[in-house]
């Protein structure tokens, strides 16, 4: 069944007198469940894209539906809404705030959500011990590896239960065992029946995907 369902989809940035097209008549579908890397170069639209599917952007022409939903028609308000309630996002930079232990860091969105502490707390535990890192609830994001920090925040995504991870460069400041335990790791995530999509310029990463998406001057030039 599609989940994302982009068509003919462009998108323009202003730079002065200049008119940059970033995507250029992109069609893209992807279904519930997939594991899909976006890979293309720096420029080449794969950002633009990820901002795009991760309600962070809308298209200046063409249609991006979610999960059936219109998202071009939304206001900041509902963007924010389906960002909130429909995808999570794991950076490079894992963006964890340091005087939170690793608990409270994938507790935080829970508190924006209103939820109550017992739930919260079920929720967390749930989700750290899905990273093998319950044990390491208590630490700060500077006592732990990159590793373990990126861990974290893949926690953070999964205690809120989203329908897309979207992973931008996950593994880029990371060693490459480290980068593959992370990658594992979204594996077994994808295996459990989540839909992830992984944003990356490295062949060797994107081909741990189940399908490659490859962009180049904002136009879908490849999918296999």
């Amino acid at each position: 069944m599609t989940l994302i369902h982009i068509e003919n989809a462009s998108k323009y940035y202003t730079m002065g007198e200049e008119t940059i097209k970033a995507l250029d008549d992109v069609s893209l579908d992807i279904d519930h469940g997939e594991f899909v890397a976006i890979m293309g170069p720096s420029g080449s639209g794969k950002s633009t894209l990820m901002n795009i599917i991760g309600c962070l952007d809308i298209v200046d022409k063409g249609n991006y539906d979610l999960d059936g939903q219109a998202i071009n028609v939304l206001k900041d308000s509902g963007l924010a809404e389906i960002r909130n309630r429909k995808i999570g996002f794991v950076f490079q930079s894992f963006n964890l705030l340091p005087r939170l232990s690793a608990y409270e860091n994938v507790e935080l969105p829970l508190i924006y959500r209103g939820m109550s502490k017992k739930e919260r707390e079920l929720l967390v535990i749930h989700a750290l011990e899905s990273v093998d890192l319950l044990d390491r609830r208590k630490h700060f994001p500077s006592e732990l590896s990159g590793g373990q920090q990126q861990r974290v925040a893949i926690a953070r995504v999964l205690a809120g239960d989203p329908a897309i991870i979207l992973a931008d460069e996950p593994t880029g400041a990371l060693d490459s065992k480290t980068g593959l335990e992370i990658l594992n790791i979204l594996k077994r995530l994808n295996a459990q029946g989540r839909t992830i999509i992984l944003i990356t310029h490295d062949l060797l990463i994107a081909q741990q995907a189940k399908r490659i998406v490859r962009f180049r001057d904002g136009r879908l030039y490849k999918d296999f």
